[in-house]
């Protein structure tokens, strides 16, 4: 299997773009950007990123799920780079199984949102993800996962789902859209928690601030690189941040409308290898 890593060059950051490089980091979201519909990474898509690499470019997962859900994706694509997991939450090491930094959801605020929140919409699906490398996903009654394939899940009453720390909330209504929930949670509990609409059915709660930029930078800071320095791919609202920290902002032609009208760029579909397309322009294979 060919492997998709950082690049163990070593750049200073007073280089301009990587001393001629166009971006010396390539951050990428994960579902509906750099997998496919079948949560694979391409062949086509696998040769750009190593011929980036090969240049010297460094490539840096960020994604809304957390490690816990994260692992199982990067172990089967061979990805061994740092990652930002969990909306900015986690920066892990994939090819240590480590976690390096990792924030928490303070759980009387996550519960005095949700309160705020259902006396507007009525009641809600909750799920809660337990903090940690060990942390499960905890679904309470009524909330159906759907996004991803085989990610595990537990089966827990209400009042089980904020007894140990968590790193965010999940949460679902039956009858609103998720644009709809997610601009009602924000009215009503923006003041104590950060909303984002992440994927299909995919509303989250985290910690005030968090975002994936706050954690794209963090981890960039261990890499030795700058935003100036930095392209972005995803195509969710939860993205939006990340391409207001990057030097440019491609957004996938399946993405929301939200990250399109603030996209510097727009490619191909996840499932038309439209991180490659990019890639091949910015780093040609020699």
């Amino acid at each position: 299997m060919s492997t998709i890593s950082p690049s163990p060059v070593s750049l200073g950051d007073d280089a301009p773009h990587g001393g001629g490089l166009p971006f010396r980091l390539v951050a990428t979201d994960l579902d509906g950007t750099l997998l496919t519909g079948e949560e694979t990474v391409s062949a086509r898509t696998r040769a750009a990123l190593a011929t980036a690499t090969g240049a010297g470019a460094l490539h840096i997962v960020v994604t809304g799920r957390s490690a816990v859900w994260a692992r199982p994706v990067f172990d089967e694509i061979g990805y061994t780079g740092i990652a930002v997991c969990g909306q900015g939450a986690q920066v892990y090491d994939a090819g240590a199984h480590k976690l390096l930094t990792s924030l928490t959801l303070d759980r009387r605020l996550a519960a005095l949102a949700i309160t705020k929140i259902e006396a507007e919409t009525g009641p809600l699906a909750v799920a809660a993800n337990q903090d940690g490398l060990d942390g499960q996903v905890l679904a309470g009654p009524g909330y159906e996962l759907l996004i991803g394939s085989d990610l595990p899940v537990c089966r827990v009453e209400r009042d089980e789902l904020l007894t140990t720390p968590i790193s965010k909330l999940y949460i679902q209504h039956p009858g609103l859209t998720d644009d709809a929930l997610a601009e009602a949670a924000r009215r009503v509990a923006g003041d104590l928690v950060g909303v984002v609409m992440a994927g299909a059915g995919v509303v989250e709660l985290l910690p005030l601030g968090l975002s994936k930029a706050t954690g794209l930078a963090v981890a960039a800071r261990r890499l030795g690189v700058r935003a100036a320095d930095t392209i972005a791919f995803g195509d969710m609202p939860n993205d939006v941040p990340m391409f207001g920290w990057a030097a440019h902002g491609v957004a996938m032609a399946n993405a929301h409308e939200e990250l399109l009208a603030v996209a510097d760029e727009v490619t191909a579909s996840n499932d038309e290898d439209g991180v490659a397309v990019v890639l091949e322009r910015l780093y040609p294979a020699r």
